[in-house]
C-alpha cells in the first residue's frame, strides 16, 4: 500500500477491527491480515491522464489471450490518505490466476487536488473508456465489461454501469460511455443521499456529491446510483454478513429499490466482514471470484 504506516493505521481504524460469528467465535479479518501478505506484482502499468493518480495496473493471465476483462475499483472512503488501488493487488492477482485480465484503476481522491465532484467520477469514466480503446492492443476481449468495486469503489462501479442514464446537463455526461454487462458490488455505498452512517462518515460523501447550484439543483442526479437506477445492468450486491463498516442493509435497500424499477439485482451475504470479500483464501472471496469468472466469461 502506498504511503506511511500512519495511513495504514487510519485504514484499519476506519474499516474494521474484529468481531465474532454466532455459534463459534471466529475473528473477522483486519486489514493488516491482508496487507502483511507478500505483495504480487502487476503485469503492466498504464496512464490515462497527466495526474500521478490517473494510472492503471493491468494484471494478465499466463495463458495466451485474448482474455476476458474485469475492471476493478478500490475503496477507502474515496480518500487517498486511506487507500489506493494497490489494496486490491491480491484480489487482482487471484483473478488473473483464474484466467481473467484485471484492469485495476486509480483515481483522484476527495482529499486530493481535482478529486471529489466531478474529478473522481471523470477519472473513473476515463480509465474505463481507455480500456475500450486499449483492449485490442493488449490481448483483451472487447466489451461490454464486468466491473467489480469494493466499498467506496462499489459506489463507483454502480455509477459506471449507469453512465448512460446521466442527465445531458451534467458535466459527467458523455456521448458513448463504455458499456458494462455486470457489476459485482462488494459492500458498496449505493445511495449517497441516505448512506451517511458508514465508517466513512458523511464528509467524503458530501465531497462526492458536490454543492447544489441553480444550474444543478439535484446533487444526486448524476452522482448516486440509487438516483440513477435502473441501470439496466445485471448487479450483484455482496456484503459480508458481519460487515459493520458498510452494513448489509445498505445493499438490501439498493437491491429492493433497483428491482422495483426493473433491474435484475442479486444479493449475497457470505461469511465474514468488510475485508474478507477482497481477500483470497476466504470463503467469501472464493464465492466472489467464482461468480466474477462466470460473469466475465459468460458461463452459466
Amino acid at each position: 500500500m502506498r504511503g506511511s504506516a500512519a495511513a495504514l493505521v487510519v485504514l484499519i481504524a476506519l474499516l474494521g477491527t474484529t468481531s465474532t460469528m454466532s455459534a463459534q467465535p471466529v475473528a473477522k479479518m483486519e486489514w493488516s491480515d491482508l496487507l502483511s501478505r507478500p505483495r504480487p506484482v502487476a503485469s503492466q502499468h498504464l496512464s490515462y491522464g497527466s495526474d500521478p493518480n490517473q494510472v492503471i495496473d493491468l494484471w494478465l493471465p499466463k495463458s495466451s489471450g485474448p482474455h476476458p476483462v474485469v475492471v476493478m475499483i478500490h475503496g477507502g472512503c474515496w480518500l487517498a490518505s486511506v487507500a489506493n488501488h494497490s489494496i486490491m493487488d491480491w484480489a487482482a492477482d487471484d483473478l488473473a490466476k483464474r484466467g481473467l485480465a484485471v484492469w485495476n484503476i486509480e483515481y483522484r481522491g476527495v482529499d486530493q487536488p481535482g478529486g471529489g465532484y466531478p474529478g473522481t467520477f471523470q477519472d473513473v469514466a476515463a480509465a474505463i473508456d481507455k480500456l475500450s480503446a486499449e483492449a485490442g492492443k493488449r490481448g483483451l476481449k472487447p466489451g461490454p465489461f464486468v466491473v467489480l468495486g469494493h466499498s467506496a469503489g462499489g459506489h463507483l462501479a454502480l455509477w459506471s454501469a449507469a453512465r448512460s442514464k446521466l442527465p445531458k446537463s451534467s458535466v459527467l455526461w458523455s456521448t458513448h460511455p463504455t458499456p458494462i454487462k455486470a457489476v459485482v458490488d462488494l459492500a458498496g455505498i449505493a445511495n449517497l443521499q441516505t448512506d451517511l452512517d458508514t465508517a466513512c462518515g458523511a464528509d467524503p460523501v458530501h465531497a462526492m456529491t458536490g454543492q447544489s447550484t441553480p444550474a444543478r439543483p439535484d446533487i444526486y442526479a448524476d452522482t448516486s446510483p440509487a438516483a440513477l437506477a435502473p441501470s439496466g445492468v445485471l448487479t450483484w450486491m455482496i456484503h459480508g454478513v458481519e460487515d459493520d463498516v458498510v452494513v448489509p442493509a445498505i445493499g438490501d435497500a439498493y437491491a429492493n429499490l433497483a428491482r422495483k424499477r426493473g433491474d435484475h439485482v442479486e444479493v449475497l451475504t457470505p461469511p465474514g466482514g468488510h475485508v474478507e470479500v477482497v481477500s483470497p483464501g476466504t470463503a467469501a472471496w472464493a464465492k466472489i471470484a467464482n461468480l466474477t469468472v462466470r460473469l466475465a466469461t459468460d458461463k452459466p
